[in-house]
């Protein structure tokens, strides 16, 4: 007779069920990245278009001299051939670190999934040789400004394990510290709940993306933040002040969910513009695959430097 498979064996490595019980913020984010390594060059072999930042689609204006013949002769596509100089960027993560990251239904919450993503984008752009730097968003902020040092990673991991989430949101913040740290032709990821009462916040991005920063835009949320599981009557109270609501949720949630729904498309309607882009990760899910959509979305790729 065979013996049964215990059910958390047949997870997926990177569930987050099983990255819970990996210790340390390092090795989990090098998991991550080594699954969006390998989850890109899956789309690449399958087809999918990746943009690698060796080589641009042809521009009127650009240099004839740098004309990738052997790719115009296999595929009649014109490309241009960049260089490290053009390519290096200086990127800057803001993070949400505000008390209603700290929402958990599972075995991580918000900001901890939050801090997976950050960690993993970092490993990343420092990897291929970019400036990485890192803006906790909180009521008493905190700033790295962006280095290009391997070693800086073991910093960003430091600030995103034990700082506290604490506070209201500030995500007006995140617009304004990427211009001061990497200029307009830096790269802003935005890391967020997105649960930020004032709406100026959605300006500043466009406004960013309008003179030449790369904004993405990843929401984390909770699983009961989509689908309004609660069946009983309970009283919600915010996390960033002392409202109170008492809810019947078997009544509410038909309407809590199209209302919610809404505020999703409204968002991704509002970010869908030249430069910017967004994707949602919801905290049950594997993390390298928002990552994935997101770098798709984005058109960034991941650089490949021989």
């Amino acid at each position: 007779m065979n013996q049964a498979t215990p059910l958390a064996d047949q997870r997926h490595p990177l569930d987050p069920e099983v990255l819970a019980r990996v210790q340390g913020l390092a090795l989990r984010a090098s998991r991550v990245a080594e699954g969006v390594l390998a989850g890109l060059h899956r789309s690449a072999r399958q087809g999918e278009s990746v943009d690698f930042a060796e080589h641009k689609p042809y521009s009127p204006g650009d240099d004839l001299r740098h004309l990738d013949w052997r790719v115009l002769g296999r595929s009649d596509r014109l490309i241009v051939k960049r260089y490290e100089t053009e390519t290096n960027l200086r990127a800057m993560l803001a993070v949400d670190f505000s008390a209603s990251m700290t929402y958990r239904s599972a075995s991580l919450s918000k900001v901890d999934y939050g801090a997976i993503l950050a960690a993993t984008l970092a490993s990343l752009l420092l990897r291929q040789g970019d400036a990485v730097g890192l803006h906790l968003l909180q009521a008493r902020p905190l700033v790295l400004p962006p280095v290009g040092s391997p070693e800086h990673l073991k910093n960003i991991v430091e600030l995103l394990q034990h700082r506290q989430a604490a506070g209201p949101t500030r995500l007006v913040a995140a617009a304004e510290s990427t211009l001061a740290h990497t200029g307009q032709h830096g790269l802003l990821v935005l890391i967020s709940d997105l649960l930020e009462p004032e709406e100026n916040w959605l300006a500043a991005l466009r406004m960013l993306a309008a003179r030449g920063v790369e904004v993405m835009v990843l929401q984390v949320l909770d699983r009961d933040e989509v689908d309004f599981p609660f069946e009983d009557p309970a009283i919600f109270e915010s996390l960033e002040d002392d409202r109170r609501l008492a809810v019947y949720p078997q009544g509410l949630r038909q309407a809590y969910r199209r209302e919610f729904g809404n505020w999703l498309q409204s968002l991704r309607r509002q970010l869908a513009v030249p430069g910017a882009s967004y994707q949602l990760a919801v905290t049950d899910t594997p993390p390298h695959r928002p990552l994935i959509q997101a770098l798709h979305q984005a058109r960034l790729g991941l650089r490949q430097r021989g």
